[in-house]
């Protein structure tokens, strides 16, 4: 570092270093106040060019497990209008099995069993209304063709669901449509297999629903650590700052007078001319 006695008042050395600390402490000064500001240590890459890159990268895994978290409550949905809709059947299924045994009595007559071949025929209706009724998003899940999607409930591509649903049909279920059961035909219905059917989707359900459940556990606690470590990089310790910027505030005073001084002291040379 120069000095100058002072003597040579054409270049004042002790005004220039006053100056150039004075710039130096004002930019340090903007730096942290721009940090309290913003709560951000880093707020362009100027300030830590390695953190930077890292806590974007970091930024983008944390959007991309979000948007897997999504999905995942999504995928939830999905399976739970479908397990609903496959419970009701089940329920319908149970009534036309009591219905069925209670035809194949004896003591019934012809009316009686016509009547229940009519209840029958309106519980396998409503079976199929409720397969084609049975959507998510507009699109029908046990109707039509066969629901067949793909879910990324990770942060890797790879990291996928696929969810499927079998197709519920009356007559897919108990081998016979409806216009086809008479008091007759009851006993041909293959209520037992249907139940099967149905409750072996609902148990594929489950499980996947299971699945689900600890992705989303998984994710949920992903982001919160890569969140935390960003946090880290990236965000600012606002007690430090703070400290940092009283530091600063008088040390930019201190050298704002030191500037002053030094503009003044080459006035002292004048009494040489008296």
């Amino acid at each position: 570092m120069a000095f100058s006695t002072g003597g040579r008042i054409n270049t004042n050395i002790g005004a220039n270093q006053a100056y150039t600390a004075l710039n130096s402490i004002s930019r340090d000064l903007g730096v942290h106040q721009l940090r309290l500001a913003t709560g951000k240590r880093i707020n362009s890459a100027v300030d830590d060019a390695s953190g930077y890159v890292i806590s974007k990268k970091m930024e983008g895994r944390i959007r991309s497990m979000s948007a897997a978290l999504d999905n995942v409550g999504d995928a939830q949905s999905v399976y739970g209008v479908a397990e609903g809709a496959y419970q009701t059947v089940a329920d319908i299924l149970t009534t036309i099995k009591e219905k069925q045994t209670r035809a194949a009595n004896g003591a019934m007559g012809g009316e009686e069993k016509d009547a229940i071949a009519a209840e029958i025929k309106s519980l396998m209706d409503e079976i199929d209304d409720i397969s084609n009724q049975t959507k998510f998003n507009g699109t029908t899940l046990l109707s039509g063709s066969a629901y067949n999607n793909i879910f990324q409930v990770g942060e890797s591509t790879t990291d996928t669901l696929s969810v499927s649903f079998s197709l519920v049909s009356a007559g897919g279920l108990l081998g016979l449509t409806s216009a086809s059961v008479t008091s007759s035909t009851i006993a041909s219905l293959t209520v037992d297999a249907g139940l099967t059917k149905v409750n072996t989707e609902i148990g594929k359900i489950g499980a996947n629903v299971n699945r689900l459940q600890t992705k989303e556990s998984n994710l949920t606690t992903a982001i919160t650590n890569t969140e935390a470590a960003k946090s880290r990089i990236l965000d600012a310790d606002v007690a430090k700052e703070q400290v940092m910027t009283s530091k600063l505030n008088i040390l930019q005073q201190t050298s704002t007078a030191q500037l002053a001084q030094a503009n003044s002291s080459p006035q002292a040379f004048l009494s040489l001319f008296r």
